[in-house]
């Protein structure tokens, strides 16, 4: 039908039918910083907007990767409001146990980066995938890079000892 839900559908379906038949790009320099992340025994989650979050890391072979998942579906099914409240980023560290002041919320969008703010977690780090460096910083990150690598495990450490 020709209405909003009818258009939202549409969307979704030709998202889908992108990833089955393109599958999704992925940063191998944030594959590696994850990697490292659980090497040093640090918990990892991701919380995310989309109701696609599970089929899109499942597409991408990374799903196993995260201890636990906070997406759309997650949102909606116990009512926690969107972003820019912190609410995945909360529900998120509570299920892996850990203080949102020795958290790290990884963001590219301008609401993900207020709601890291809002939520006063350890460090928001916006990836400025768009060329959007002074709109993250403005809007809550802590530190922007273009590319995860730039910062790596060594730069996140050191945020955490020194604050810089």
């Amino acid at each position: 039908m020709e209405t909003v839900c009818g258009l939202g559908n549409r969307k979704n379906e030709a998202f889908n039918d992108v990833l089955n038949k393109e599958g999704v790009e992925v940063y191998q320099s944030t594959v590696d910083l994850i990697k490292k992340l659980k090497d040093e025994g640090l918990r990892v989650g991701v919380a995310s907007s989309s109701k696609n979050c599970k089929a899109v890391l499942e597409r991408a072979g990374i799903l196993d990767l995260f201890e636990t998942r906070v997406d759309g579906v997650v949102s909606a099914e116990i009512g926690l409001k969107g972003k820019p409240e912190p609410d995945i980023f909360t529900t998120a560290a509570d299920n892996l146990g850990v203080s949102y002041d020795k958290t790290v919320v990884v963001e590219d969008a301008v609401s993900g980066v207020q709601a890291g703010a809002k939520g006063n977690f350890g460090l928001v780090l916006g990836i400025a995938r768009e060329n959007n460096h002074l709109e993250l910083k403005t809007n809550g990150a802590d530190i922007v890079v273009a590319d995860i690598g730039e910062i790596g495990f060594a730069g996140i450490e050191e945020w955490f000892q020194t604050g810089l």
